[in-house]
């Protein structure tokens, strides 16, 4: 795990979550054609090109990893948190109400938990 990293991951995620809720108290579903709802895109986007450098770094260390680590385990968080995201856009692009834009609250709270999920197999492992 890279710990840098997977804090600003965290974090960022997390700003992603709140920023989710104020559309969802709002009642505004996300539109990608509002600069607003291309910004809101862009920081998923930077949160999964984090979470893609996460994953190849990941998947190296866990290869050279000098204590017995469940591999299965590890890759599937790192693969889970990799497709949580798109599948949560997806589906808010698809659902154009409010539920759909909770959709995205659940999708960005599920990355840090996989993260720090991913903190736990590694040092139990």
């Amino acid at each position: 795990m890279v710990t840098g990293l997977s804090q600003a991951l965290i974090w960022v995620s997390v700003v992603a979550a709140l920023w989710a809720v104020v559309l969802v108290v709002a009642n505004r579903p996300l539109r990608p054609d509002r600069t607003s709802g291309l910004a809101y895109l862009g920081l998923l986007a930077l949160i999964e090109v984090g979470l893609l450098v996460q994953a190849v770094l990941g998947f190296v260390k866990l290869a050279g990893a000098d204590h017995p680590v469940p591999g299965v385990t590890y890759g599937g968080y790192l693969l889970g948190a990799l497709l949580i995201l798109p599948i949560a856009v997806f589906w808010s692009l698809a659902e154009r109400t409010r539920w759909g834009t909770a959709v995205l609250v659940v999708g960005a709270l599920v990355v840090p938990v996989l993260i720090v999920r991913l903190g736990q197999v590694w040092t139990r492992g």
